[in-house]
């Protein structure tokens, strides 16, 4: 399995160094036109995220064998991109005995970290500034 290339992120002042703008990004095709990508700050999204982040940036190893798994981007939310440029990581929900729903999806040029926690359904560019 290939994982995409990442800048690591190192203490409080590379994580403020490297923000993620964040706002409202219209979807981009016609039939998911009424979405958009919401905003969230780092220090908002679950602990359980964190280690997930931890574990992209270190290249694994991966408690989920789909982790670091294309993501196809088939419901048309995230920016439009060629195939290849998202990549999917479980983020462990307590309690649940599957996968679960929350996600990180990665996009490999621009270390964009989407957030969802509803698989799939919305997600949020994960923001580095203060929350």
């Amino acid at each position: 399995m290939r994982f995409p290339p990442r800048i690591t992120r190192i203490g409080a002042a590379a994580l403020l160094s490297a923000l993620l703008v964040g706002g409202t990004v219209s979807a981009g095709s016609a039939n998911a036109a009424a979405t958009a990508v919401g905003s969230i700050c780092y220090s908002d999204l679950p602990s359980q995220a964190y280690t997930t982040l931890r574990l992209i940036d270190q290249g694994g190893p991966f408690p989920y064998s789909q982790d670091g798994s294309v993501f196809q981007n088939r419901e048309g939310i995230l920016p439009s991109k060629s195939s290849g440029y998202y990549h999917e990581y479980t983020v462990k929900t307590p309690g649940s005995s599957t996968r679960g729903a929350r996600r990180i999806v990665t996009g490999q040029q621009t270390e964009e970290d989407y957030y969802t926690a509803d698989h799939y359904a919305s997600f949020d560019l994960e923001s580095r500034k203060p929350g």
